[in-house]
C-alpha cells in the first residue's frame, strides 16, 4: 500500500470514528423517567447504540433492538436480534412484533428510548394486514435494482408497513418517546431514516403508487388494493400521537466529512467538501468527479483533497457483483484514464458496500494499466455491474467488516504528485 492510499484509508477511518455511537450517543441520552424505560431500536448501528446506552444509563433498563446479521454487539440488559438486510426476513417480523408488545402497555410516566439508524427499513419489518413477507421481499428486490433513490424506496416501504412511517409512535402512547438517530440519508430527514418509525410522514399512498408504476415494479392485486385504501395512509404532521415524541439526529455524514477535512488540512492539503448529500447514478457521479479532479490538477500543482458523502444509486442491468461505491470508483477510473497524481477511495461507513463483504475500494493512476495487464476490460465490467469483480482481481477492495455505525458513503479524491 502506497503512502497515498494509506492516507485515503486513514481519512475513511476518521470519518467512521466520527459517527461511532460510543462517541456520539452519551451526550444525547435523556434523564431517566419516574417510571420504566424500554429501549427499542433498528438499524446497522442499533446494537452498538444499545451497548453504549447500557454503559451510560443510570437506572433500570430493558428492551430489544434488531440489527443486520454480523452487526451484533454484546449487551446485558437489552436483547439483540439479527435479521436480514437489505431484503427482509421473518426475524425482522418477529422483532417488530415483540417491540410493539414491549411498548404497548406503557403509561404516561414511562419512557421509550428508540435507537434508530440506517438499515432499519429492512430490519424493522411488519407487513400491513393482507400483505405477505413474500410481497415485501419481492418489492424490496425490485426497488433495489430499479435506480429509485432512498426517499422513493422508503415512501413505498412506509405505506406497506404496520410499524414504519410513524406508526411505532402510535403504539407507544401515552409514554414519552425519545428517538436518537444516526442518519444515513441525504439531508438527514428523520422521516426517511429507517423509514421514520417515530416520525410524522409527509408522503402519501398516491406517491407510493406513482413510484411503483414509474419504475415498472410489478405488484400483486392485494398490494395494489392496500395502497389504494385509506388504511395504508401513514400518520401525518399534527397527529396527536407525536405530542410526546422527540426525534434527534446525533450523527451524520456532515460530521464525518468535517473530521476527515480537518485531518486533510492538518496535513497541509487544501480540502474541498462537495456536499454530504450527493445522489444520482454512481458511475455518472464518478465521471463528474473525474472532470472536477482533472480541472483542479491542471489548475495547480498544489495538493488538493475532494470529499463528498451521500447515497448514489445503481440501476442494475448486468449480472455482476456490484455495490454503489465500487461502481462509482470504476466510473471515476475510466474517466480519469490513468491521469497521473490522482488517487481515490469510496466506501460505505457501515463496512458493507451493498450486499458484498467489502466496504468499497481504492483507485490509483495505475488502476487501468494493471487491469489491462490482467486482461480486464474496465468498460465491460462496469457494463455488467461487476465493479466488485474488477477490484477484487486487482486486490484493491477495502474490507473492514461491520463498523457498527452508518452515515452512508464516504468518498475522497487526493490530487497529489
Amino acid at each position: 500500500m502506497s503512502s497515498k492510499t494509506r492516507f485515503l484509508r486513514e481519512l475513511f477511518d476518521v470519518a467512521v470514528a466520527a459517527a461511532s455511537p460510543s462517541e456520539r450517543l452519551p451526550a444525547f441520552l435523556p434523564e431517566a423517567p419516574r417510571g420504566r424505560t424500554v429501549v427499542v431500536g433498528a438499524g446497522k448501528a442499533a446494537a452498538s447504540m444499545a451497548q453504549t446506552t447500557e454503559h451510560h444509563w443510570h437506572g433500570a433498563l430493558t428492551g430489544l433492538v434488531v440489527t443486520r446479521y454480523g452487526h451484533a454487539a454484546k449487551c446485558r440488559l437489552i436483547e439483540v436480534l439479527e435479521a436480514a438486510h437489505p431484503v427482509p426476513d421473518s426475524t425482522g417480523i418477529e422483532a417488530s412484533r415483540r417491540m410493539i408488545e414491549l411498548v404497548s402497555p406503557l403509561g404516561k410516566d414511562d419512557l421509550v428510548l428508540a435507537l434508530i439508524s440506517g438499515g432499519g427499513s429492512s430490519l424493522l419489518t411488519l407487513p400491513a394486514p393482507g400483505i405477505s413477507l413474500g410481497d415485501k421481499q419481492e418489492i424490496n428486490r425490485a426497488l433495489l435494482k430499479s435506480g429509485a433513490n432512498i426517499t422513493e424506496m422508503n415512501c413505498v416501504r412506509k405505506h406497506l408497513s404496520a410499524i414504519k412511517g410513524g406508526r411505532l409512535a402510535g403504539y407507544c402512547v401515552p409514554a414519552r418517546v425519545e428517538c436518537l438517530l444516526i442518519s444515513d440519508v441525504p439531508g438527514d430527514d428523520p422521516s426517511t431514516i429507517a423509514s421514520g418509525p417515530t416520525v410524522p410522514d409527509g408522503s402519501t399512498r398516491f406517491e407510493a403508487i406513482e413510484i411503483i408504476d414509474r419504475y415498472g415494479i410489478e405488484i400483486g392485486p392485494a398490494v395494489r388494493a392496500h395502497l389504494q385504501s385509506e388504511h395504508s395512509e401513514t400518520p401525518k404532521p399534527g397527529d396527536p400521537i407525536f405530542d410526546l415524541v422527540r426525534n434527534v439526529v446525533i450523527a451524520n455524514a456532515a460530521g464525518s466529512l468535517r473530521q476527515a477535512a480537518r485531518l486533510g488540512r492538518e496535513r497541509g492539503i487544501e480540502t474541498i467538501i462537495l456536499g454530504d448529500d450527493l445522489e444520482g447514478e454512481a458511475r455518472e457521479l464518478g465521471k463528474s468527479h473525474a472532470e472536477q479532479a482533472l480541472a483542479l490538477h491542471r489548475e495547480s500543482s498544489a495538493p488538493r483533497l475532494i470529499l463528498s458523502g451521500g447515497e448514489t444509486t445503481v440501476t442494475v442491468t448486468g449480472r455482476g457483483r456490484g455495490g454503489r461505491n465500487v461502481e462509482y470508483l470504476l466510473g471515476l477510473a475510466i474517466a480519469l484514464d490513468g491521469a497521473e497524481g490522482i488517487y481515490a477511495i469510496a466506501a460505505d461507513t457501515d463496512g458493507i458496500d451493498g450486499t458484498e463483504d467489502n466496504a468499497g475500494a481504492v483507485i490509483t493512476p495505475t488502476t487501468l494499466a494493471r487491469a489491462l495487464g490482467l486482461g480486464l476490460d474496465a468498460r465491460a465490467y462496469i457494463d455488467d455491474n461487476d465493479a466488485y469483480g474488477f477490484f477484487d482481481q486487482l486486490g484493491d477492495l477495502v474490507t473492514t467488516g461491520p463498523t457498527l455505525t452508518n452515515v452512508n458513503d464516504f468518498r475522497a479524491i487526493l490530487i497529489q504528485a
